[in-house]
């Protein structure tokens, strides 16, 4: 749980996420939609595969990333474990 904590502190991250909300996205796709070099979003991607926050699929020459929905539910699942009052 750590390692999705720490992949969710950062704000571009968080913006990756939002954009594979959309639909899955190739490396350069998302590379496309920052102001930022290629290899520091390859270091984020590669933050938030070993969060197990997004898959990769590889497709021919391109590498396709998809948000992976379990671990979000698992997060959840986690957070409102908190909202249930104790008496």
């Amino acid at each position: 749980m750590n390692t999705v904590f720490k992949a969710l502190n950062d704000p571009t991250r968080r913006e990756i996420l939002e954009l594979l909300q959309q639909g899955d996205l190739t490396a350069g796709e998302i590379v496309e939609q920052f102001h930022i070099s290629g290899p520091s979003i390859s270091h984020h991607l590669d933050l938030l595969k070993q969060a197990g926050l997004v898959t990769a699929e590889k497709e021919g020459q391109f590498i396709y990333y998809s948000l992976n929905t379990t671990v979000v539910d698992e997060i959840m699942k986690w957070f409102l474990q908190f909202k249930t009052k104790k008496k």
